[in-house]
């Protein structure tokens, strides 16, 4: 599955760093950084956590 950032949506709170910190970073400029476009082995649960809550619908997943 491929994770996906609609970046005229995201305002970089980085609510989806605290929840899911091995995939997601808000760097020192407030900009979202994808570790990884792929769900990691086992993170599953929290990226889909961070794409719930996050308050701008700027993630995504395609499967």
């Amino acid at each position: 599955m491929k994770i996906t950032v609609d970046r005229n949506k995201c305002t970089g709170l980085g609510i989806c760093e605290s929840l899911a910190p091995e995939v997601f970073e808000v760097n020192s400029a407030g900009d979202l950084v994808l570790l990884t476009d792929a769900v990691p082995d086992g993170c599953l649960a929290q990226v889909e956590e961070a794409i719930a809550g996050c308050p701008t619908e700027a993630l995504g997943l395609e499967r």
